[in-house]
């Protein structure tokens, strides 16, 4: 992983919570690559004082602190499938978010543009945009019974409902997931 895991937090950050913050990363993606140390700076400042907002909210996580989790519950599947140690936490994670978001535009929340600069920062940091080849649906909603995160049965998606908004939802279906993955 090419990405240091505070700015892939940033990313998520941009992505649930702050739009602008979102086009502020997509724009500062070359200076982030070439490590400059003012923009990481401006990058982990800016994650800490969302972090701590969001945080503040809801400090329990009984409400809008569980969007931090974006791109979670993909990833820790990614993981139970694969071994703990297989991909990193971050490339789970990373590819998870790529597929929430994914879901977020077939539902018409979010547009394709949104995620297609997602997927094209992600792999300019050389994390992976897809899911191992051998994860089906089936395969996915298995280990995510699995988490932690479900709740009476029902597993719980951080989706986003708008650019630099998102919400816990938990209807997402197997054909969903199915669509997503079939490209």
């Amino acid at each position: 992983m090419n990405l240091p895991p505070a700015l892939l937090r940033s990313l998520k950050y941009g992505c649930i919570y702050d739009l602008d913050f979102f086009h502020w990363l997509i724009e500062a993606q070359p200076r982030l690559l070439a490590r400059d140390t003012a923009v990481l700076a401006e990058a982990i400042e800016r994650s800490c004082a969302i972090k701590a907002q969001v945080v503040a909210e809801d400090e329990r996580e009984s409400g809008v602190r569980a969007i931090l989790n974006f791109g979670h519950t993909f990833g820790h599947a990614i993981e139970h499938v694969q071994g703990y140690g297989a991909w990193l936490h971050g490339e789970a994670v990373a590819a998870g978010m790529l597929l929430a978001a994914q879901v977020s535009a077939r539902r018409g929340w979010i547009s394709d543009a949104m995620v297609g600069k997602l997927a094209t920062f992600l792999e300019a940091f050389k994390l992976p945009t897809k899911p191992p080849a051998d994860m089906t649906a089936a395969v996915f909603f298995a280990a995510m019974q699995t988490d932690k995160k479900v709740a009476q049965g029902r597993i719980r998606f951080v989706l986003l409902e708008a650019a630099g908004r998102a919400a816990l939802y938990d209807d997402v279906t197997q054909a969903e997931i199915e669509a997503v993955l079939s490209g």
